[in-house]
């Protein structure tokens, strides 16, 4: 059976950006291996998601299965977003860090995709996610450092992709982090090349 790929650049710089360019070298590793998958790629800044509004709000607590959001207005692209992702094998998502955490047009899309009732369900014991694990590779690129002995910033935006994922099922998560990119060439070159050694141990 061929692997279904969706990835999901998130960048407005989209092909241009730092983790965009690495998510190219992320999928060729996978299709090297995986030569006949099929690769779906949506590009947040020229397709950005509509942002979550009243009336999304209302629809989600009363039209919860796939049928109905189908012929309701409101939920009509977030049920599309919610199949392509359901419909997906493995995801690779590129992200920058913007402010410590997700970019504008991350959170329109996650707030689209993380549909009570449909994706994830409220429990006694806390939130329980209803899609499928899928393998899923962050790639997040960032001007500073988030991470080790030269951080000098907070990072918000790993552990919140780590529970939000989680919230709706998907818990097989790898990192995959281009740091201090604002810091000149010789900086770009070393988070190049700890990415690849990353990228090369999974």
């Amino acid at each position: 059976m061929n692997k279904a790929i969706l990835r999901i650049d998130c960048s407005p710089k989209a092909g241009s950006a730092h983790s965009s360019r690495f998510a190219d070298e992320v999928l060729a590793t996978i299709t090297r291996t995986h030569a006949d998958a099929s690769v779906t790629t949506r590009v947040l800044a020229s397709t950005p998601s509509p942002i979550v509004d009243d009336a999304f709000a209302a629809a989600m607590m009363t039209h919860q299965d796939k049928e109905a959001a189908r012929d309701h207005a409101a939920l009509r692209e977030s049920e599309s977003l919610i199949d392509e992702l359901e419909r997906s094998d493995l995801l690779i998502l590129s992200t920058p860090m913007h402010n410590f955490t997700v970019p504008a047009a991350l959170k329109a899309w996650i707030d689209q995709v993380v549909r009570f009732g449909r994706t994830f369900k409220s429990t006694p014991e806390g939130k329980i996610g209803l899609l499928m694990d899928r393998p899923t590779y962050n790639v997040i690129a960032s001007g500073g450092y988030f991470s080790g002995d030269r951080a000098r910033q907070p990072d918000h935006l790993t552990p919140y992709l780590k529970d939000i994922l989680g919230t709706i099922g998907i818990k097989s998560i790898r990192f995959i982090t281009l740091e201090g990119l604002a810091r000149g060439e010789d900086a770009v070159d070393e988070a190049y090349r700890n990415a690849r050694d990353v990228l090369e141990t999974l």
